[in-house]
Protein backbone atom coordinates (compact mmCIF):
# COMPACT_ATOMS: atom_id res chain seq x y z
CA UNK A 1 0.00 0.00 0.00
CA UNK A 2 1.00 3.56 -0.48
CA UNK A 3 -0.29 7.14 1.54
CA UNK A 4 -2.99 8.88 -0.95
CA UNK A 5 -0.29 11.04 -2.96
CA UNK A 6 2.24 8.65 -3.50
CA UNK A 7 2.13 7.32 -6.77
CA UNK A 8 3.16 3.08 -7.79
CA UNK A 9 6.44 2.63 -9.08
CA UNK A 10 6.37 1.41 -12.32
CA UNK A 11 4.48 -2.20 -12.97
CA UNK A 12 8.02 -4.10 -13.41
CA UNK A 13 9.38 -2.75 -10.01
CA UNK A 14 8.61 -4.42 -6.51
CA UNK A 15 8.07 -1.92 -4.14
CA UNK A 16 11.23 -0.89 -2.32
CA UNK A 17 11.08 -0.34 1.71
CA UNK A 18 10.77 3.56 1.72
CA UNK A 19 9.43 4.32 -1.84
CA UNK A 20 7.10 6.13 -0.01
CA UNK A 21 9.10 8.42 1.79
CA UNK A 22 11.14 8.71 -1.41
CA UNK A 23 11.83 12.50 -1.81
CA UNK A 24 12.28 12.77 2.24
CA UNK A 25 14.67 10.17 1.83
CA UNK A 26 16.96 12.24 -0.94
CA UNK A 27 16.41 15.76 1.18
CA UNK A 28 18.45 13.77 4.18
CA UNK A 29 20.90 12.34 1.99
CA UNK A 30 21.59 16.32 -0.13
CA UNK A 31 21.93 16.81 3.89
CA UNK A 32 24.18 14.47 4.44
CA UNK A 33 26.17 15.00 1.47
CA UNK A 34 26.62 18.93 2.20
CA UNK A 35 28.32 18.17 5.45
CA UNK A 36 30.66 15.88 3.69
CA UNK A 37 31.54 18.14 0.65
CA UNK A 38 31.35 21.71 2.43
CA UNK A 39 33.27 19.55 5.40
CA UNK A 40 36.15 19.33 2.51
CA UNK A 41 35.47 22.52 0.24
CA UNK A 42 35.33 25.11 3.30
CA UNK A 43 39.24 24.56 4.08
CA UNK A 44 39.87 26.44 0.21
CA UNK A 45 38.87 29.73 1.13
CA UNK A 46 40.94 29.48 4.46
CA UNK A 47 44.28 28.99 3.09
CA UNK A 48 45.88 31.97 2.74
CA UNK A 49 44.61 32.98 6.68
CA UNK A 50 46.32 29.41 8.09
CA UNK A 51 49.21 30.06 6.17
CA UNK A 52 49.71 33.70 8.21
CA UNK A 53 47.90 32.44 11.97
CA UNK A 54 49.65 28.56 11.73
CA UNK A 55 52.92 29.33 9.92
CA UNK A 56 52.04 26.66 7.71
CA UNK A 57 54.11 25.88 4.64
CA UNK A 58 52.51 25.77 0.50
CA UNK A 59 53.45 22.26 1.29
CA UNK A 60 51.77 21.76 4.35
CA UNK A 61 48.45 23.01 2.91
CA UNK A 62 48.68 21.14 -0.08
CA UNK A 63 48.30 18.06 2.31
CA UNK A 64 45.87 19.82 4.64
CA UNK A 65 43.81 19.70 1.65
CA UNK A 66 44.80 16.70 0.02
CA UNK A 67 44.93 14.01 3.70
CA UNK A 68 41.28 13.85 4.09
CA UNK A 69 41.15 13.22 0.52
CA UNK A 70 43.47 10.74 0.24
CA UNK A 71 41.74 9.20 3.69
CA UNK A 72 38.48 9.41 1.98
CA UNK A 73 39.60 7.85 -1.07
CA UNK A 74 41.24 5.65 0.17
CA UNK A 75 38.47 3.87 2.24
CA UNK A 76 35.84 4.08 0.47
CA UNK A 77 36.28 0.48 -0.94
CA UNK A 78 35.92 -0.23 2.05
CA UNK A 79 33.17 1.70 4.09
CA UNK A 80 31.34 0.76 0.73
CA UNK A 81 31.90 -3.08 1.51
CA UNK A 82 30.99 -2.49 4.84
CA UNK A 83 27.50 -0.73 4.39
CA UNK A 84 26.52 -3.64 1.79
CA UNK A 85 27.58 -6.08 4.78
CA UNK A 86 25.97 -4.32 8.15
CA UNK A 87 23.50 -1.90 6.78
CA UNK A 88 24.15 1.48 4.71
CA UNK A 89 21.82 3.56 7.60
CA UNK A 90 23.67 2.16 10.23
CA UNK A 91 27.22 3.11 7.97
CA UNK A 92 25.82 6.36 7.28
CA UNK A 93 25.03 7.30 11.16
CA UNK A 94 28.94 6.03 12.06
CA UNK A 95 30.45 8.51 9.45
CA UNK A 96 28.61 11.46 10.56
CA UNK A 97 29.65 10.47 14.15
CA UNK A 98 33.58 10.23 13.07
CA UNK A 99 33.26 13.18 10.72
CA UNK A 100 31.58 15.37 13.38
CA UNK A 101 34.44 14.49 16.30
CA UNK A 102 37.13 15.27 13.66
CA UNK A 103 35.91 18.41 12.64
CA UNK A 104 35.25 19.37 16.77
CA UNK A 105 39.49 18.53 17.28
CA UNK A 106 40.39 20.29 13.63
CA UNK A 107 38.40 23.36 15.30
CA UNK A 108 41.18 23.62 18.42
CA UNK A 109 44.06 22.36 16.97
CA UNK A 110 47.27 24.51 17.23
CA UNK A 111 49.42 23.64 14.49
CA UNK A 112 49.40 22.35 10.58
CA UNK A 113 50.63 18.83 11.46
CA UNK A 114 47.78 18.37 13.94
CA UNK A 115 45.49 20.06 11.40
CA UNK A 116 46.34 17.35 8.78
CA UNK A 117 45.89 14.62 11.47
CA UNK A 118 42.48 15.80 12.01
CA UNK A 119 41.99 16.55 8.48
CA UNK A 120 42.74 12.64 8.05
CA UNK A 121 40.13 11.44 10.92
CA UNK A 122 37.36 13.84 9.25
CA UNK A 123 38.31 11.73 5.29
CA UNK A 124 37.51 8.59 7.48
CA UNK A 125 33.88 9.70 8.14
CA UNK A 126 33.40 11.26 5.07
CA UNK A 127 34.55 8.21 3.42
CA UNK A 128 31.71 6.22 5.08
CA UNK A 129 29.33 8.93 4.47
CA UNK A 130 29.26 10.06 0.72
CA UNK A 131 29.36 6.30 -0.85
CA UNK A 132 25.83 5.45 1.66
CA UNK A 133 24.41 8.37 0.18
CA UNK A 134 23.86 7.42 -3.12
CA UNK A 135 23.53 3.61 -2.26
CA UNK A 136 20.53 4.73 -0.58
CA UNK A 137 19.46 6.42 -3.39
CA UNK A 138 20.14 3.67 -5.56
CA UNK A 139 17.89 1.28 -3.00
CA UNK A 140 14.74 3.30 -2.30
CA UNK A 141 14.56 4.87 -6.06
CA UNK A 142 13.20 2.65 -8.98
CA UNK A 143 15.26 3.54 -12.90
CA UNK A 144 12.59 5.06 -13.68
CA UNK A 145 13.39 8.15 -11.21
CA UNK A 146 16.98 7.59 -10.60
CA UNK A 147 18.32 9.69 -12.66
CA UNK A 148 16.09 12.90 -11.27
CA UNK A 149 16.99 11.81 -7.74
CA UNK A 150 21.03 11.47 -8.93
CA UNK A 151 20.81 15.00 -11.05
CA UNK A 152 19.18 16.85 -7.67
CA UNK A 153 21.81 15.02 -5.51
CA UNK A 154 24.80 16.26 -8.26
CA UNK A 155 23.11 19.62 -8.01
CA UNK A 156 23.65 19.69 -4.14
CA UNK A 157 27.36 18.47 -4.43
CA UNK A 158 27.20 22.14 -6.82
CA UNK A 159 25.92 23.91 -4.41
CA UNK A 160 28.47 22.72 -1.60
CA UNK A 161 31.07 23.37 -3.90
CA UNK A 162 30.80 26.76 -3.35
CA UNK A 163 28.56 26.98 -0.21
CA UNK A 164 31.60 25.97 1.43
CA UNK A 165 34.01 28.93 0.49
CA UNK A 166 31.05 31.41 0.96
CA UNK A 167 30.23 30.17 4.96
CA UNK A 168 34.19 29.81 5.81
CA UNK A 169 34.71 33.57 4.45
CA UNK A 170 31.66 34.74 6.22
CA UNK A 171 32.50 33.00 9.58
CA UNK A 172 36.34 34.04 8.98
CA UNK A 173 34.82 37.99 9.26
CA UNK A 174 34.03 38.02 12.69
CA UNK A 175 35.73 34.57 13.89
CA UNK A 176 39.30 32.81 14.42
CA UNK A 177 40.44 30.04 11.60
CA UNK A 178 39.12 27.15 13.64
CA UNK A 179 35.48 28.33 13.91
CA UNK A 180 35.35 27.25 9.47
CA UNK A 181 35.45 23.31 10.84
CA UNK A 182 32.46 24.10 13.51
CA UNK A 183 29.89 25.09 10.51
CA UNK A 184 29.18 21.48 10.28
CA UNK A 185 28.56 20.07 13.40
CA UNK A 186 24.74 21.32 13.28
CA UNK A 187 24.09 20.36 10.20
CA UNK A 188 25.84 17.36 11.00
CA UNK A 189 23.69 16.29 13.61
CA UNK A 190 20.54 17.43 11.70
CA UNK A 191 21.41 15.06 8.92
CA UNK A 192 21.70 12.26 11.63
CA UNK A 193 18.07 12.96 12.78
CA UNK A 194 16.87 12.87 9.18
CA UNK A 195 18.67 9.59 8.92
CA UNK A 196 16.85 8.07 11.77
CA UNK A 197 13.86 9.16 10.94
CA UNK A 198 13.15 8.46 7.16
CA UNK A 199 16.15 6.46 6.00
CA UNK A 200 15.28 2.72 5.90
CA UNK A 201 17.95 0.23 6.43
CA UNK A 202 19.40 -1.83 3.32
CA UNK A 203 22.04 -4.11 2.61
CA UNK A 204 23.44 -6.44 0.35
CA UNK A 205 21.86 -10.51 1.03
CA UNK A 206 25.00 -11.97 0.14
CA UNK A 207 28.11 -9.38 1.19
CA UNK A 208 31.97 -9.88 0.41
CA UNK A 209 34.74 -10.10 2.91
CA UNK A 210 36.65 -6.24 4.12
CA UNK A 211 39.74 -7.00 2.12
CA UNK A 212 42.13 -4.85 4.64
CA UNK A 213 45.61 -5.96 2.51
CA UNK A 214 43.52 -3.98 -0.62
CA UNK A 215 42.81 -1.19 1.48
CA UNK A 216 46.30 -0.61 3.04
CA UNK A 217 47.75 -0.72 -0.58
CA UNK A 218 45.77 1.98 -1.74
CA UNK A 219 45.90 4.24 0.32
CA UNK A 220 50.58 3.82 0.63
CA UNK A 221 49.71 3.77 -3.16
CA UNK A 222 47.77 7.19 -3.20
CA UNK A 223 49.82 8.45 -0.71
CA UNK A 224 53.15 7.84 -2.15
CA UNK A 225 52.12 9.41 -5.40
CA UNK A 226 50.77 12.41 -3.99
CA UNK A 227 53.32 12.78 -1.39
CA UNK A 228 55.74 12.85 -4.79
CA UNK A 229 53.96 14.79 -6.29
CA UNK A 230 53.91 17.84 -4.28
CA UNK A 231 57.52 17.31 -3.57
CA UNK A 232 58.47 18.02 -6.87
CA UNK A 233 56.38 20.92 -6.95
CA UNK A 234 57.79 22.46 -3.80
CA UNK A 235 61.05 23.19 -5.48
CA UNK A 236 63.09 20.02 -4.73
CA UNK A 237 63.39 18.78 -8.05
CA UNK A 238 61.93 15.99 -9.48
CA UNK A 239 64.64 14.02 -9.93
CA UNK A 240 65.66 13.98 -6.11
CA UNK A 241 65.06 10.69 -4.07
CA UNK A 242 62.64 12.29 -1.87
CA UNK A 243 60.85 12.77 -4.77
CA UNK A 244 61.52 10.08 -7.27
CA UNK A 245 61.15 7.32 -4.88
CA UNK A 246 57.83 8.41 -3.66
CA UNK A 247 56.32 8.55 -7.11
CA UNK A 248 58.24 5.23 -8.31
CA UNK A 249 57.07 3.24 -5.06
CA UNK A 250 53.68 4.50 -5.75
CA UNK A 251 53.16 3.28 -8.86
CA UNK A 252 54.53 0.19 -7.87
CA UNK A 253 51.93 -0.34 -5.00
CA UNK A 254 49.07 0.66 -7.47
CA UNK A 255 50.23 -1.97 -10.09
CA UNK A 256 50.29 -4.35 -6.98
CA UNK A 257 47.00 -3.38 -6.02
CA UNK A 258 45.46 -3.29 -8.77
CA UNK A 259 47.16 -7.21 -9.58
CA UNK A 260 45.61 -8.81 -6.09
CA UNK A 261 42.44 -7.38 -6.38
CA UNK A 262 41.94 -9.03 -10.49
CA UNK A 263 43.24 -12.32 -8.05
CA UNK A 264 41.13 -11.22 -4.85
CA UNK A 265 37.33 -13.33 -3.95
CA UNK A 266 36.48 -10.53 -2.28
CA UNK A 267 38.35 -7.47 -3.45
CA UNK A 268 38.40 -3.98 -2.16
CA UNK A 269 38.22 -2.75 -6.00
CA UNK A 270 36.28 -4.82 -8.48
CA UNK A 271 38.35 -3.90 -10.93
CA UNK A 272 36.30 -6.17 -13.26
CA UNK A 273 33.72 -3.34 -13.91
CA UNK A 274 36.45 -1.55 -15.66
CA UNK A 275 36.03 -4.00 -18.45
CA UNK A 276 32.61 -2.62 -19.36
CA UNK A 277 33.33 0.49 -21.39
CA UNK A 278 30.62 2.52 -20.01
CA UNK A 279 32.19 2.24 -16.82
CA UNK A 280 35.69 2.80 -17.15
CA UNK A 281 34.96 5.82 -19.39
CA UNK A 282 32.12 7.27 -16.79
CA UNK A 283 35.08 7.16 -13.89
CA UNK A 284 37.34 8.42 -15.84
CA UNK A 285 35.17 12.04 -16.68
CA UNK A 286 34.23 11.88 -12.99
CA UNK A 287 37.83 11.55 -11.87
CA UNK A 288 39.09 13.96 -14.66
CA UNK A 289 36.25 16.25 -13.84
CA UNK A 290 37.18 16.68 -10.30
CA UNK A 291 40.84 17.01 -10.97
CA UNK A 292 39.68 20.42 -12.72
CA UNK A 293 37.53 21.66 -10.29
CA UNK A 294 39.73 20.83 -6.87
CA UNK A 295 42.66 22.15 -8.31
CA UNK A 296 41.33 25.44 -10.24
CA UNK A 297 39.43 25.90 -6.59
CA UNK A 298 43.17 25.66 -4.90
CA UNK A 299 44.76 28.45 -6.99
CA UNK A 300 41.44 30.28 -7.66
CA UNK A 301 41.72 31.31 -4.18
CA UNK A 302 45.07 32.70 -4.37
CA UNK A 303 44.32 34.73 -7.13
CA UNK A 304 41.37 36.45 -5.42
CA UNK A 305 43.18 36.93 -1.83
CA UNK A 306 46.32 37.14 -3.40
CA UNK A 307 46.27 39.43 -6.34
CA UNK A 308 42.51 40.68 -5.98
CA UNK A 309 43.18 41.64 -2.54
CA UNK A 310 39.80 40.01 -1.61
CA UNK A 311 38.89 39.33 1.84
CA UNK A 312 37.56 35.54 2.25
CA UNK A 313 34.06 36.36 2.31
CA UNK A 314 34.21 38.44 -0.88
CA UNK A 315 36.39 35.15 -2.02
CA UNK A 316 33.75 32.48 -0.95
CA UNK A 317 31.10 34.68 -2.95
CA UNK A 318 33.08 35.25 -6.19
CA UNK A 319 32.52 31.30 -6.50
CA UNK A 320 29.27 31.42 -6.12
CA UNK A 321 28.75 31.41 -9.94
CA UNK A 322 30.37 27.82 -10.24
CA UNK A 323 27.99 26.47 -7.65
CA UNK A 324 24.74 27.77 -9.74
CA UNK A 325 26.10 26.42 -12.65
CA UNK A 326 26.66 23.20 -11.10
CA UNK A 327 22.99 23.48 -9.30
CA UNK A 328 21.41 24.56 -12.10
CA UNK A 329 22.75 22.22 -14.80
CA UNK A 330 22.82 19.01 -12.98
CA UNK A 331 19.24 18.15 -12.39
CA UNK A 332 18.58 19.56 -16.13
CA UNK A 333 21.91 17.29 -17.95
CA UNK A 334 20.26 13.86 -16.31
CA UNK A 335 17.04 14.59 -18.88
CA UNK A 336 19.52 16.06 -22.22
CA UNK A 337 21.06 12.72 -21.80
CA UNK A 338 17.94 10.68 -21.69
CA UNK A 339 17.48 12.42 -24.79
CA UNK A 340 20.84 13.23 -26.44
CA UNK A 341 22.54 10.68 -24.59
CA UNK A 342 25.41 10.42 -21.88
CA UNK A 343 28.21 10.94 -25.12
CA UNK A 344 27.27 14.65 -26.07
CA UNK A 345 26.35 16.03 -22.65
CA UNK A 346 29.45 15.06 -20.98
CA UNK A 347 31.35 16.06 -24.02
CA UNK A 348 29.63 19.31 -24.56
CA UNK A 349 30.43 19.84 -20.13
CA UNK A 350 33.98 19.08 -21.16
CA UNK A 351 34.73 21.92 -24.22
CA UNK A 352 32.72 24.21 -22.02
CA UNK A 353 35.48 23.43 -19.31
CA UNK A 354 38.00 23.74 -21.42
CA UNK A 355 37.11 26.90 -22.83
CA UNK A 356 36.63 28.46 -19.05
CA UNK A 357 40.42 27.69 -18.45
CA UNK A 358 41.18 28.70 -21.59
CA UNK A 359 39.16 32.36 -20.76
CA UNK A 360 41.34 32.61 -17.37
CA UNK A 361 44.04 33.74 -19.99
CA UNK A 362 42.66 37.17 -19.69
CA UNK A 363 42.54 37.58 -16.09
CA UNK A 364 45.17 39.84 -14.86
CA UNK A 365 45.59 41.78 -12.09
CA UNK A 366 43.09 44.63 -13.16
CA UNK A 367 40.49 42.60 -15.22
CA UNK A 368 36.76 43.49 -14.35
CA UNK A 369 35.06 41.42 -12.01
CA UNK A 370 32.12 40.61 -14.84
CA UNK A 371 34.86 38.84 -16.44
CA UNK A 372 36.05 36.27 -14.05
CA UNK A 373 32.28 35.75 -13.16
CA UNK A 374 31.32 35.03 -16.49
CA UNK A 375 34.38 32.55 -16.80
CA UNK A 376 33.55 31.04 -13.65
CA UNK A 377 29.63 30.44 -14.42
CA UNK A 378 30.46 28.68 -17.66
CA UNK A 379 33.07 26.27 -15.77
CA UNK A 380 30.02 25.85 -13.35
CA UNK A 381 27.85 24.94 -16.39
CA UNK A 382 30.17 22.55 -18.04
CA UNK A 383 30.74 20.55 -15.04
CA UNK A 384 27.48 20.26 -13.83
CA UNK A 385 27.14 18.70 -17.53
CA UNK A 386 28.95 15.75 -16.31
CA UNK A 387 28.20 15.06 -12.90
CA UNK A 388 24.89 13.66 -12.87
CA UNK A 389 25.54 11.58 -16.45
CA UNK A 390 28.50 9.67 -15.48
CA UNK A 391 27.43 9.24 -12.00
CA UNK A 392 24.13 7.29 -13.43
CA UNK A 393 26.20 5.77 -15.87
CA UNK A 394 27.90 4.24 -13.06
CA UNK A 395 25.57 3.48 -10.98
CA UNK A 396 23.36 1.78 -14.02
CA UNK A 397 25.72 -1.01 -14.72
CA UNK A 398 26.26 -2.06 -11.10
CA UNK A 399 23.69 -4.30 -9.89
CA UNK A 400 21.34 -3.16 -7.09
CA UNK A 401 22.43 -5.27 -4.33
CA UNK A 402 25.98 -4.27 -4.65
CA UNK A 403 25.05 -0.55 -4.62
CA UNK A 404 27.06 0.48 -1.76
CA UNK A 405 30.08 -0.67 -3.48
CA UNK A 406 29.41 0.94 -6.62
CA UNK A 407 28.56 4.08 -4.79
CA UNK A 408 32.39 3.54 -3.65
CA UNK A 409 33.77 3.28 -7.20
CA UNK A 410 31.71 6.29 -8.23
CA UNK A 411 33.42 8.37 -5.39
CA UNK A 412 36.47 7.30 -4.90
CA UNK A 413 37.29 7.96 -8.94
CA UNK A 414 36.04 11.98 -7.73
CA UNK A 415 38.32 11.93 -4.51
CA UNK A 416 41.40 10.36 -6.53
CA UNK A 417 40.76 12.98 -9.19
CA UNK A 418 40.19 15.66 -6.82
CA UNK A 419 43.61 14.72 -4.86
CA UNK A 420 45.81 14.40 -7.94
CA UNK A 421 44.21 17.71 -9.09
CA UNK A 422 45.48 19.61 -6.04
CA UNK A 423 48.95 18.05 -5.99
CA UNK A 424 49.62 18.26 -9.92
CA UNK A 425 48.16 21.49 -10.23
CA UNK A 426 49.25 23.44 -6.85
CA UNK A 427 52.79 21.69 -7.73
CA UNK A 428 52.32 23.32 -11.24
CA UNK A 429 51.31 26.57 -9.74
CA UNK A 430 54.17 26.73 -6.74
CA UNK A 431 56.93 25.60 -10.05
CA UNK A 432 55.59 28.57 -12.61
CA UNK A 433 55.68 30.91 -9.64
CA UNK A 434 59.25 29.86 -7.94
CA UNK A 435 60.46 30.82 -11.19
CA UNK A 436 59.23 33.81 -11.77
CA UNK A 437 59.34 35.34 -8.43
CA UNK A 438 62.75 34.29 -7.55
CA UNK A 439 64.96 37.09 -8.99
CA UNK A 440 62.20 39.63 -7.48
CA UNK A 441 62.49 37.44 -3.62
CA UNK A 442 66.72 39.09 -3.68
CA UNK A 443 65.10 42.42 -2.40
CA UNK A 444 63.97 40.59 0.66
CA UNK A 445 66.87 39.58 3.45
CA UNK A 446 68.51 36.28 3.01
CA UNK A 447 66.19 34.54 5.95
CA UNK A 448 62.98 35.50 4.07
CA UNK A 449 63.52 34.10 0.98
CA UNK A 450 63.12 31.33 0.80
CA UNK A 451 59.48 30.61 1.70
CA UNK A 452 58.57 34.06 0.13
CA UNK A 453 59.01 32.51 -3.42
CA UNK A 454 56.90 29.26 -2.72
CA UNK A 455 53.36 30.92 -2.97
CA UNK A 456 51.73 35.05 -3.20
CA UNK A 457 50.45 34.76 -0.05
CA UNK A 458 54.05 33.65 1.25
CA UNK A 459 55.66 36.66 0.02
CA UNK A 460 53.44 39.11 0.50
CA UNK A 461 53.55 37.93 4.23
CA UNK A 462 57.19 38.10 4.00
CA UNK A 463 56.78 42.28 2.80
CA UNK A 464 54.64 42.86 5.40
CA UNK A 465 56.76 41.64 8.44
CA UNK A 466 60.02 43.20 6.68
CA UNK A 467 57.73 46.30 6.03
CA UNK A 468 56.90 46.66 10.11
CA UNK A 469 60.56 45.74 11.13
CA UNK A 470 62.99 47.80 8.68
CA UNK A 471 63.72 51.21 8.18
CA UNK A 472 62.90 53.37 4.95
CA UNK A 473 64.83 52.37 2.14
CA UNK A 474 64.66 48.26 2.94
CA UNK A 475 61.08 48.81 3.83
CA UNK A 476 60.73 50.66 0.16
CA UNK A 477 62.76 47.73 -1.74
CA UNK A 478 60.51 45.31 -0.09
CA UNK A 479 57.31 47.10 -1.28
CA UNK A 480 58.33 47.77 -4.53
CA UNK A 481 57.91 43.14 -5.55
CA UNK A 482 54.49 43.67 -4.33
CA UNK A 483 53.10 43.98 -7.56
CA UNK A 484 55.47 42.21 -10.00
CA UNK A 485 54.99 39.56 -7.73
CA UNK A 486 51.45 39.50 -8.31
CA UNK A 487 52.00 39.44 -12.25
CA UNK A 488 54.12 36.71 -11.30
CA UNK A 489 51.43 34.68 -10.14
CA UNK A 490 48.70 35.57 -12.62
CA UNK A 491 51.12 34.46 -15.38
CA UNK A 492 52.41 31.34 -13.75
CA UNK A 493 47.97 30.84 -13.53
CA UNK A 494 47.83 31.31 -17.06
CA UNK A 495 50.32 27.88 -17.09
CA UNK A 496 48.01 26.19 -14.58
CA UNK A 497 45.25 27.33 -16.47
CA UNK A 498 46.40 25.60 -19.35
CA UNK A 499 47.38 22.23 -18.18
CA UNK A 500 43.59 22.17 -17.06
CA UNK A 501 41.87 23.15 -19.89
CA UNK A 502 44.60 20.09 -21.79
CA UNK A 503 42.98 17.62 -18.64
CA UNK A 504 39.26 18.72 -19.93
CA UNK A 505 40.01 18.73 -23.15
CA UNK A 506 41.54 14.64 -22.58
CA UNK A 507 38.14 14.31 -21.10
CA UNK A 508 36.74 15.07 -23.60
CA UNK A 509 37.78 12.72 -25.80
CA UNK A 510 37.61 9.43 -23.71
CA UNK A 511 34.16 10.42 -23.40
CA UNK A 512 33.65 10.61 -27.37
CA UNK A 513 35.71 7.27 -27.55
CA UNK A 514 33.57 5.26 -24.82
CA UNK A 515 30.58 6.91 -23.15
CA UNK A 516 27.65 5.30 -24.80
CA UNK A 517 25.67 7.36 -26.97
CA UNK A 518 21.70 8.05 -27.41
CA UNK A 519 19.73 5.08 -26.47
CA UNK A 520 17.52 3.73 -29.19
CA UNK A 521 14.12 4.78 -27.78
CA UNK A 522 12.36 2.71 -30.22
CA UNK A 523 13.42 -0.84 -28.42
CA UNK A 524 11.53 -0.53 -24.96
CA UNK A 525 11.22 -4.24 -23.33
CA UNK A 526 11.84 -7.63 -23.76
CA UNK A 527 15.03 -10.09 -24.78
CA UNK A 528 16.01 -7.28 -27.26
CA UNK A 529 15.88 -4.52 -25.14
CA UNK A 530 18.50 -6.00 -22.54
CA UNK A 531 20.99 -7.57 -25.78
CA UNK A 532 20.92 -3.50 -27.26
CA UNK A 533 21.71 -2.15 -22.89
CA UNK A 534 24.35 -4.82 -22.92
CA UNK A 535 25.94 -3.60 -26.44
CA UNK A 536 25.80 0.07 -24.54
CA UNK A 537 27.29 -0.98 -21.49
CA UNK A 538 24.53 -0.05 -19.62
CA UNK A 539 21.71 -1.86 -17.59
CA UNK A 540 18.39 -2.08 -18.67
CA UNK A 541 15.14 -1.40 -16.19
CA UNK A 542 14.12 -5.11 -16.75
CA UNK A 543 17.04 -6.98 -16.10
Amino acid sequence: MTAPGHPLPPASEEVRPGYERRWWVLATMTVCLLVVIMGNTILNVALPTLQRELGATHGELQWAVDAYILVFAGLLFSWGVIGDRIGRRRVLLIGLAVFTSGSVMAAFCDGPLQLIAWRAVMGVGGAAVQPATLAVITNVFPPAERGRAIGVWAGAAGLAVAGGPLAGGAVLVHFWWGAVFLLGVPVALLAMAGTLAVVPESRDPDPGRLDVPGVLLSIAALAGLVYGIIRGGSGEGWTAPGVLVPLVGGLALLALFVWSQRRSRHPALDVSLFRNPAFSAAAGALGLNFFALMGATFYIVYYLQGVRGYSPLESGATLIPVALGMAVTAPQSSKLAGRYGAKAVCGTGFLLIATSFAGMQLLDRTSPLWLLLVVLAVQGIGMGSVMAPATESIMSVVPRERAGAGAAVNNSVRQVGGALGVAVLGSLLASAYAARVGPLVEALPPGERAEAGRSIVATLEAVRRVREGADGEAAGAAGAIIDPARDAFVAAMHVTAVGTAAASLVAAIVVAVWLPGRRDRRVRRGPAARRHARRQGVAHPSG
